[in-house]
């Protein structure tokens, strides 16, 4: 029985930092390269781990050293890597990560074997499915095997986490609305995904829960997070902390909330559980190596008031 299963994306980050990003045609000079675990997927089932989920991912990587890098930083996190599918003839997928002085960064991912993870596979993982409270699903993998685990979810009367990100170029489909509780997204997403161009976060997380949302969270970064679910409205404020490098902090927001939920929170109660986790993980570089435990969350983000 797991708390958690996540079915996504799994990449190696290769990162640099940089005094400026640069502009087109323009070369800067950068840090030394930084190779560390990361995909959403992947950075998800971590964050989910170390904060003491029962978690388990479902993923595929290559057969070489970055599909290794992988698998042993979530077997260290405490992830159950069992689902997770080695595949020789594929490279495993990477991001090429640039991070300014401020702690934002630019991302362009290569997907290399996150796009050979087929429905046959997620078929193949029922079982793992139904022994899950909870099912969380990103877009980093192709989207006929998101539906695929959604439906299986569905049927299994698992839970549905759904972070749709990369924001797609269309319409979210309406039976992957239909599932999510909740449907996870940012400020861009909310805009985006609810069609208006104006608005407020709480416009447009009513938007989306139109369209078909059971619940939808809005992260706002550093100001916190919207939730609205059944019982309405809740604003869920931010902890303030020194940004170091925001890369992944939504994953692991998103793995926190869903462990929660899976242990039984109200939606409002996991998402304040979740912003301090999210804030926690910007006060370090990288991704999964910035997540935190239990006992390093309070140092970092303790709960207040």
């Amino acid at each position: 029985m797991y708390d958690v299963l996540v079915v996504g994306s799994a990449n190696a980050d290769l990162t640099v930092r940089v005094e400026r990003r640069p502009g087109a045609g323009e070369t800067v000079r950068g840090t030394d390269l930084v190779e560390s675990a990361g995909g959403k997927g992947a950075n998800q089932a971590a964050a989910a781990a170390r904060i003491g989920g029962r978690t388990a991912l479902l993923a595929r990587v290559g057969g070489d050293a970055y599909g290794e890098l992988l698998l042993g930083a979530q077997r260290e996190a405490g992830t159950d890597v069992t689902p997770v599918i080695v595949d020789g003839a594929a490279r495993t997928g990477t991001a090429m990560i640039i991070v300014d002085p401020d702690g934002d960064n630019s991302i362009v991912v290569s997907p290399g074997a996150n796009a050979a993870l087929t429905p046959q596979d997620v078929a193949a993982a029922k079982d793992v499915i139904a022994a899950s409270s909870v099912v969380s699903l990103q877009l980093e993998i192709p989207m006929e095997s998101v539906r695929a685990a959604a439906a299986a979810a569905e049927q299994a009367g698992t839970r549905v986490v759904l972070n749709p990100s990369p924001a797609p170029e269309a319409a979210l489909a309406p039976e992957l609305l239909a599932v999510a509780d909740p449907l996870v997204v940012n400020e861009h997403e909310a805009r985006e995904l609810s069609g208006r161009a104006d608005g407020t976060p709480a416009e447009w997380a009513q938007a989306l829960r139109d369209q078909g949302a059971r619940s939808v969270v809005v992260t706002l970064g550093g100001d916190g997070a919207l939730v609205l679910d059944a019982s309405g409205v809740s604003e869920v404020p931010g902890v303030r902390v020194k940004a170091v490098d925001t890369t992944g902090a939504g994953d692991a927001f998103t793995g926190a909330l869903a462990t929660r939920l899976a242990r039984g929170d109200a939606l409002p109660e996991a998402a304040r559980f979740a912003v301090r986790v999210g804030a926690a993980a910007v006060t370090k570089p990288g991704a999964q190596p910035s997540y935190p435990t239990r006992a390093e969350l309070e140092a970092l983000a303790p709960e207040q008031g």
